[in-house]
């Protein structure tokens, strides 16, 4: 186990992972641009490809989390739940503590047959960042820049867009805009009491304007919303870097199930009914941290194969060339291209981490009722 943990510790093997990541990635957005000729013959069609190739690349992520990490996903909820999960369309409300919750989702819609067509509404900023905003444009990810005069119509072209999506899916709502901090957390609160709602202890105030337009523009279509709460045992503080450096965690997430006839039609009605189901995830996080388990009963998907076999696929088509042209530079002695091979990897190096600095709680987040941080932007 001691060999195994300094394996996944070096650099070198991590480098390699992240290229087999990187260069698969640009394949596959070099195919989605290919497939972009078959949107206006056969919609369904490019729909049904570029969730396929979505998967291809996000499984590497989940791969890392579920085999390099082998990090544990336990759910707490009732088997007539987990019965319905990847066979209707439905709006998953996620709370935004952690740098991977994002992967520990990606992880339960790998499980369930869905990642492929797993959709969220991102910011704006994230169409720039390579790789990741490039895929999420070839699968008609809704992109907002959160100031909902300049987001009205690009948030309702995009939704209503995938009313007739072909596959199930899994829309992904981060309610409270950005992930938590206590700074945040009490600029929200302030800005709680002054609309006198009541306080949350775990959560930021949620923001109701892209649940109620999501639900308004996908009623018909989306027929649940899954409230999940996410925790870790121990205390713990996962980290993107935690998974890459082979760090092992234990996540639970409560799973509860709303019907959408059961959610208010009347837009001032449903943002009333958001602010209590906050209240009640901030009650599940307390009676988490005081037992340390959600109520309920407990289900653990088994892990599949195929997130495995397909990085496996990209590492052997991807990594042999590269062994090759490195061994041939090696013994080429030629200073050049030596010189050239350690600033490529160096370049490579400084890639990677920028890609896992975009998880980084510190690094993202908006500046959401903060009016020092709107000055300095």
């Amino acid at each position: 186990m001691a060999l195994l943990a300094y394996l996944k510790s070096l650099f070198i093997l991590q480098l390699l992972m992240g290229f087999v990541f990187v260069v698969s990635g640009l394949i596959i957005n070099f195919i989605q641009l290919c497939t972009c000729i078959l949107w206006p013959i056969n919609r369904q069609l490019y729909r049904r490809i570029n969730c396929r190739l979505s998967y291809s690349l996000w499984s590497q992520l989940v791969m890392l989390l579920e085999w390099w990490s082998g990090t544990e996903c336990t759910l707490y909820t009732d088997q007539a739940t987990v019965d319905k999960f990847g066979k209707e369309h439905v709006i998953i409300i996620l709370n935004h503590n952690f740098e991977i919750d994002f992967l520990c989702g990606w992880t339960m819609c790998e499980r369930y047959g869905i990642l492929g067509s797993s959709k969220v509404l991102a910011k704006h900023e994230l169409l720039k960042v390579p790789l990741i905003g490039w895929t999420w444009y070839f699968l008609e990810i809704v992109f907002c820049k959160r100031k909902w005069e300049e987001d009205r119509n690009t948030v309702f072209k995009g939704l209503d867009r995938l009313k007739d999506y072909p596959e199930y899916m899994w829309f992904l709502l981060y309610c409270e805009g950005t992930r938590f901090t206590e700074k945040k957390h009490q600029i929200s609160m302030q800005v709680a009491e002054s609309k006198g709602l009541p306080k949350l202890k775990y959560h930021l105030l949620p923001r109701t304007k892209g649940f109620t337009t999501t639900l308004q523009c996908l009623k018909g279509t989306v027929t649940a919303v899954y409230d999940v709460t996410l925790n870790f045992k121990d205390n713990q503080t996962p980290t993107l870097l935690g998974i890459v450096n082979g760090k092992k965690y234990k996540a639970d997430m409560s799973v509860r199930r709303f019907s959408v006839e059961d959610i208010p039609d009347d837009e001032q009605e449903c943002a009333n009914w958001l602010h209590k189901l906050y209240q009640e995830k901030d009650a599940l996080q307390e009676m988490y941290n005081k037992e340390g388990k959600f109520p309920g009963p407990t289900i653990i998907p088994p892990r599949r194969p195929w997130t495995l076999l397909n990085f496996l696929f990209w590492a052997t088509l991807l990594l042999s060339p590269l062994i090759n042209f490195a061994c041939g530079v090696a013994v080429s002695g030629s200073p050049l291209l030596i010189i050239g091979f350690i600033l490529f990897l160096i370049v490579a190096s400084i890639a990677i981490r920028r890609l896992i600095g975009v998880t980084e709680v510190k690094k993202t987040g908006s500046s959401y009722g903060d009016q020092e941080a709107k000055k300095q932007n």
